[in-house]
Order: structure tokens, then C-alpha cells, then sequence
């Protein structure tokens, strides 16, 4: 199955026969082909056609709109599925403390040990090894208490952490001197890695949420990020241990190979009246305003938006050992796997959670 970003301002998504085709005045940019498709996501101001858009909705495609710079405007909502004992599960299982508390760990383990690994990779180097020492410690230490955690809320404490100490280093594996990174920012990123992070943990997080839907669960009952009304909290729950391998390591790389250049990113200013930056999929930190009520943010332009898209799809196809099944699959069928994993949980097959660790 495919999926499709589609960026082109001014051009105009049409139907043809049975197809769909993005059309630039007498050019066709992209033919899609409605029964092998998941997921469309649409960058920027793209016209659809009426029968377009009732062909999308026959093949039931999961269709998201986001900004030119990546936030989310919305959806394309479909009936929902018809499997409401799956979901009935789902909700009874809200209401069970002892599961909460253990698929929380798991989640907050899962991260955890991803960063470790990423930490211990760069203090392989011998000009690293002295100054990510501590945070690898103290990562360490936060699995331990993880492991013997007796709420939800210190899980969530310890996660908080544990980011602190991973993005306090996270700079020393990256390269160019162009590239800034000056510790975590959203609502806007303040830096060029940080544009490229929020983005991908966007991307990230459309297709967690579409294939949810796929599998008749509900994306808005999760169980370690706290529920809040629209919020899609599963989705930001089980895309976690994905963050590390996809999106953290990819923006190194980015960088790192030159990929991405200086050119690649735009600063702009944000008043309260034009916010438009990307969605983020984190406990947003409002408190990068002036006293003129502006943001400066930093943010992807069109081409440094299609290189990292590019190389996310790139990344989704490659080869990992999938330990549950003992044979190699891609990370995008590894993301497949694992919320079916997920599903069988809540339907009582499996009896706990287990996010992917990578090596």
C-alpha cells in the first residue's frame, strides 16, 4: 500500500476514471491509484474536485490537510468501524489501573532504552565518550525507577526526564555548524534540528493515527499521555519508541551525510494572530514569547520539506529484525505489527504490551 504527500501550491487533485491525478495547469504530477492507496497527505493549498473527493471517500482514504509547514488542519472523518465490542474492550480497559500502570511502563521503558542506545552509539566516540557519560547514567537510573514505578504520573515524570538528559547531548552526534540545536523547542521550533524533528514527529504521528483507524481502535483512549478533549492520545501513546529510530536518527543523518543544507530552513515571525507552525505531538512549552506577543520559529522550506520526506519513506523501508515474528521487516510493516500487537491486547489474546527496542 502507498502513501502520498502531496505539496505543489496552485495545483489541483482531480478524478480520472478511477484514478486520482494531481494536475498543474496541463501537467499530472502524481497518479494515484485509490485501491493500493492508505494515506494522503496534503501540504499546502491544493485544490480537490468534487469527484475527487467522492472517490476518496468511497476507498475510504485516510486524508489528512496540514499548513505548508506542517500543522494540522484537519481530516477527512469516514463512518466509523463497525467492531464496537473491540472498542468497548478499549474503554473498559481505561478503567483498569494495574493495565494502565503496566503499559505506561512499558512505553516509558521502550523510549528510555531507545535513547540509551542512540547515547551509547555516540559515546562509542572517543571525543564524545566524556561529555554523554552522565546522561547515559542518568538514563539508566530513570529505566530502574521506571521498572519499579507505582503511577502513571511518575512514568510520565521519569519520560520528562529522561528527555532532558537525551536532547542536553543530543547535539554532539550532529556535524555541520550550521546545524543549531539548543535543547528542545516547539510552538515553533527555534532552530533548524528542531524544525526538522517537530516535522518528522508529525509525520510520524499521521501515520500511527491512520493505521489505528485501519484497525478499528480508537485513537482518542490512550493510557500514558494525559486524555484531553480532541486529543488523540493513542496515537501519541504507541508512536513513542518510534521516535529514537525514525526521527531522531534520520535528522542526524539529514545533517550529518548533507542532505540537508543551510538553505533548507526559513525564519519566520509568528503574531498571535498568524500562528502556523507545525502540530506537535508533545506537551506543547508556550513560553517562547516576546513581550510583543511574536514567535520567531524556524522552519523547513518547501524543498528542505520534500528532502525529508523523501528519506522518512525511505527510512520506513528499511530491513529490522522483528524479534515477536524472528524474521526482518520493514519499519513500516514493523509499525503495522506492533498495533496489531496492540489490538490483540485489548481483545484479550495477548496479556501485555511490548514496544520494539532497537540495538
Amino acid at each position: 500500500m502507498s502513501y502520498y504527500y502531496l505539496l505543489t501550491d496552485g495545483a489541483k487533485l482531480v478524478k480520472s476514471g478511477e484514478k486520482l491525478q494531481l494536475k498543474k495547469e496541463k501537467d499530472i504530477l502524481h497518479t494515484i491509484f485509490p485501491h493500493k492507496t492508505d494515506q494522503i497527505v496534503i501540504i499546502g493549498n491544493i485544490d480537490i474536485t468534487t469527484p475527487a473527493l467522492k472517490l476518496i471517500m468511497k476507498h475510504h482514504i485516510d486524508t489528512v490537510f496540514v499548513s505548508k509547514n506542517g500543522r494540522f488542519n484537519g481530516k477527512l472523518e469516514f463512518q466509523k468501524k463497525k467492531n464496537v465490542f473491540l472498542r468497548l474492550k478499549q474503554y473498559k480497559l481505561y478503567e483498569d489501573e494495574k493495565f494502565k500502570l503496566e503499559f505506561a511502563r512499558s512505553i516509558v521503558i521502550g523510549k528510555l532504552k531507545n535513547q540509551l542506545t542512540f547515547l551509547q552509539r555516540l559515546g562509542r566516540r572517543k571525543s564524545q565518550s566524556v561529555a554523554v557519560k552522565p546522561s547515559v547514567d542518568g538514563i539508566k537510573k530513570l529505566i530502574e525507577k521506571a521498572e519499579n514505578a507505582d503511577s502513571v504520573e511518575s512514568l510520565r515524570g521519569y519520560e520528562g526526564m529522561g528527555s532532558k538528559y537525551y536532547f542536553k547531548v543530543f547535539s554532539n552526534g550532529i556535524i555541520p555548524k550550521f546545524a543549531k540545536f539548543n535543547g528542545r523547542s516547539m510552538h515553533p521550533p527555534k532552530d533548524n534540528v528542531n524544525a526538522v524533528l517537530s516535522f518528522l514527529y508529525t509525520i510520524l504521528f499521521y501515520r500511527v493515527d491512520g493505521l489505528l483507524e485501519a484497525e478499528d481502535l480508537d485513537p482518542y483512549i490512550g493510557f500514558f499521555h494525559t486524555l484531553d478533549y480532541g486529543k488523540r492520545t493513542l496515537a501519541f501513546d504507541l508512536m513513542e519508541e518510534y521516535r529514537t529510530p525514525l526521527c531522531d536518527m534520520l535528522t542526524v543523518t539529514l545533517f550529518n551525510l548533507g542532505i540537508l543544507k543551510e538553505e533548507d530552513f526559513i525564519e519566520v515571525i509568528f503574531s498571535p494572530e498568524n500562528i502556523d507552525f507545525p502540530a506537535e505531538v508533545d506537551e506543547g512549552d508556550e513560553k517562547n514569547i516576546d513581550v510583543f506577543g511574536e514567535k520567531i520559529g524556524v522552519l523547513l522550506s518547501r524543498d528542505g520539506i520534500k528532502k525529508v520526506i523523501k528519506q522518512f519513506e525511505k527510512k520506513l523501508e528499511t530491513g529490522y529484525i522483528y524479534q515477536p515474528l524472528n524474521r526482518k521487516l520493514s519499519y513500516k510493516e514493523i509499525i503495522h505489527q506492533q498495533i496489531k500487537h496492540f489490538k490483540r491486547v485489548v481483545s484479550g489474546e495477548e496479556q501485555s504490551y511490548k514496544p520494539i527496542f532497537i540495538r
